[in-house]
């Protein structure tokens, strides 16, 4: 989860001023409000959300105490590939997320038939994820969604209406997923390289090469 420190500085003799950090992981967060405190000299310190929502050390703390067991700080990279001729796709996912003090990368991919463009293959490799995802164990926690697909970003992102009836079908299908899941996603578009690694996952299905590994960074 990323947060904003808000705390007021407040000096000997009484004058005080407000203070708000850049966003940065809670985990990080929560040293630099310890080492603050140490001064005796912030007062009204607080973090929030990107969803407004404000936390206190305690509860931040308590938060982050609770989920250091389970799957967090997920991050996905999604990427489709489509052959024409052969009217296949190729789907490739890479998640990245943090369990019991220790980093872990999963690498999925996927052959499949019956799509019809590559901005459904798009769709479909984002919804492989999300059932990875839900393999995990992985719910109501926010997640960094990152594609290089403009299509599927702007879409759920909602800076592009979705007008074609088949992605429409796929949004509606990857938002009912998040829904069920509890996620808040957070949606990135990046280029093709910083995509490489879900990108060749997706050509390796289409060349008939199955992926599935988990391994720890």
């Amino acid at each position: 989860m990323e947060v904003i420190i808000e705390w007021t500085y407040k000096t000997p003799k009484g004058k005080a001023a407000v203070f708000t950090s850049e966003e940065m992981p809670a985990q990080e967060a929560v040293i630099i409000v310890e080492d603050i405190e140490k001064t005796g000299r912030a007062k009204q310190v607080q973090f929030v959300d990107q969803y407004d929502s404000s936390w206190t050390l305690k509860e931040l703390k308590g938060y982050l105490k609770g989920i250091e067991t389970d799957p967090h700080n997920i991050t996905i990279y999604f990427d489709g590939g489509y052959d024409w001729d052969q009217k296949t796709a190729g789907l490739g996912c890479v998640i990245y997320y943090d369990q019991n003090g220790k980093s872990y990368r999963v690498r999925k991919n996927a052959f499949v038939q019956g799509l019809t463009s590559n901005n459904e293959a798009e769709y479909a490799a984002l919804h492989l994820c999300l059932q990875e995802l839900e393999m995990l164990g992985v719910h109501h926690l926010p997640v960094r969604v990152l594609g290089d697909s403009r299509v599927v970003i702007h879409h759920l992102s909602e800076e592009w209406p979705v007008i074609e009836e088949d992605l429409y079908n796929w949004a509606d299908k990857v938002e009912a997923k998040m829904n069920a899941l509890g996620l808040q996603p957070k949606y990135e578009l990046v280029s093709r390289k910083a995509n490489h690694e879900a990108d060749k996952l997706a050509a390796q299905a289409m060349a008939g090469v199955e992926i599935m590994a988990t391994s720890e960074r």
